[in-house]
Formats: C-alpha cells, structure tokens, sequence
C-alpha cells in the first residue's frame, strides 16, 4: 500500500500567480482538485494553491468544501460585483498574529511613529524622500497632488480624454470608460495586496494613511505600487477602447505583476514600511499561556493558518 499524501500546506505568497476571476459557475471540489463547473457541464481545473487570491464574480456558487480547501491552502477568497469593481465579503485563509498585530496598532495609534511609517510609503511610492517638517495630512495633500498630475500626463501619453477620477460606487457603468478601468485595474490590486496582508500576519483595518475602514491598511500598501503597476495599465486599456475592457484590465494587471515581480516583493516591502518606524516588535508577556498544539512549520507565509 502507498504511504498517504502528505497534507497540503500554503505555499509562500511570492511562488504565486497573482489573481484569478471566475463568473458564472459553480465551484467545488471533484477527485481532490478545485474546480469550475459551467451551465453545460464542462469542467475547469483551478490550481488554488498556487493563486494568491480568487475573485467571485455574479454567479458564482462556492461548495463548502471548495472554501475549506482554499482556506488549507491558504488562498483568498474574494465575492466581488461585476468586473470587480464592488467587494462584498472575503474568505480569510490568514490572519493577524498576535505579536504584527500589536506592532501594528503601536505604530499607528504614536503619531511619530506612525509619520515615519507614512514618510516610508512616500519614499517607496515616488522613490524620493517626501519634504521635512511635514505632516501627515499635509504629506496626504502633495501625494494626492502628485497622483492626480500622473493622471494627467498618463491621459496624454495614451490619448485618452481625461476628466478627472470620477466614479459613483453605486453606478459604476454611469463611468466613463477610462475610470471604468481604473476601477477594474485596483481593484485588481486591492485582492492582491488584501492577500499579502494577511500572508504577513498583519490586520487589513489598521492603516496609517487610510483609516476607518476594514481594508484601510489594504489601501495604504495598493498606493506604493499602483502608479507602477495598474494604472498605466488602465489608461492604455482605455485608448484601445476594446469591446470588453473589464477583461482586458484583468489580463493587463497579471501581466504587469508578473513583468514587476510584485507577489515577490510586496510582503518584504510590508516589512520595510514598517520597519521604518525603527522599533521593535513586542514580546510575549512571561505568564502569557502558549498554545497547547503548536503548529508544526510550513513552507508558507507567517500569517497562514494551514
């Protein structure tokens, strides 16, 4: 008899391809694979393990045991509207650890410490330092400055009429197309840099630009990468005004993670942003009671349960 399989175990986020949409099928698990079942019956193998998170669109049913082998595997899952541009709920194969999360509200609840972890962001986003003798709102204001300027001057490279980023949440298709993109494009990124997140053990809702909502610190670690990555993205979509440019974003956001090595370098960048703050992580308190089975180590990343 052979000897038994051994049990599944994440792999590291940075060994990923970075996202995967499904619309209109059903999800489960058939002889031990991840599946895609459409109306006719055909069905579609999904290599979940070595996806860093998979997008529900309408239409989607998902098993029971299609998300618990997700979860083992250390996949997210993310319900999503159409074309990805509305977030309806996440599965959350990872988590905050104890020790990060602690880290993480020390530093953003010190306001000193929290502006040399926004200065950092700045540096990495632009790859200049940010002015002295700032704040944090008012390095808020040159960014968004800086940001809308790019936008600008990525319109006219590309020839794309640009208004402004204007988008209504509740309407997306009231959009014109190149902010059609743009909202395709990040979200796109949002599920990448969510999955990192809670690869690295940290809490999405803990920002220290963003605040007040469950993906704020998921936005902050977007921002670094998205006038890299997605956006020029979006805006040469948008000049080609292909018949589905929803799909289009899609494929040009994993082809422009790949060219960027993204999923390689965004957890160690977590760790330099908040490194930048230049104090240490906490210690378990001597009292504090450990766990009675500990896990044994996998290959993944700190924060997967699997």
């Amino acid at each position: 008899m052979p000897p038994p399989l051994p049990p599944l175990r994440p792999i590291p986020i940075k060994e990923r391809i970075s996202v995967v949409f499904i619309e209109k099928g059903e999800v489960d698990v058939i002889d031990g694979a991840f599946v895609v079942v459409d109306v006719t019956g055909v069905r579609t193998q999904i290599p979940v393990g070595g996806v860093a998170c998979v997008m529900l669109e309408p239409g989607t049913r998902v098993s029971h045991r299609a998300a618990a082998l997700a979860a083992r595997v250390g996949t997210l899952l993310v319900w999503v509207g159409e074309a990805g541009v509305r977030l309806y709920s996440a599965g959350q194969p990872g988590g905050a650890r104890s020790d990060r999360l602690l880290y993480q509200a020390r530093l953003a609840l010190d306001e000193t410490l929290r502006l040399k972890v926004v200065r950092k962001m700045y540096a990495m986003r632009f790859g200049e330092a940010p002015p002295e003798r700032r704040s944090v709102e008012q390095l808020r204001g040159i960014e968004g400055a800086r940001v809308r300027r790019s936008y600008q001057l990525l319109a006219q490279k590309f020839g794309v009429r640009w208004e402004g980023r204007d988008y209504n949440p509740e309407s997306w298709d009231a959009s014109d197309l190149p902010n059609r993109c743009l909202s395709a494009a990040t979200a796109c990124l949002y599920g990448v840099a969510e999955a990192a997140v809670l690869a690295a053990g940290y809490a999405p809702a803990v920002g220290f630009i963003h605040t007040g909502k469950p993906l704020s610190f998921v936005y902050d670690v977007a921002d670094v990468y998205k006038l890299e990555t997605v956006i020029p993205v979006a805006f040469r979509i948008a000049a080609d005004k292909p018949l589905n440019p929803e799909r289009a974003v899609r494929m040009g956001c994993r082809d422009v993670f790949r060219q960027t090595r993204l999923l390689e370098r965004i957890i160690p960048d977590i760790e330099e942003m908040l490194a930048a703050a230049e104090v240490p992580r906490p210690t378990a308190p001597d009292d504090a009671v450990g766990p009675a089975f500990p896990d044994p180590k996998g290959l993944g990343d700190d924060g997967h349960r699997g």
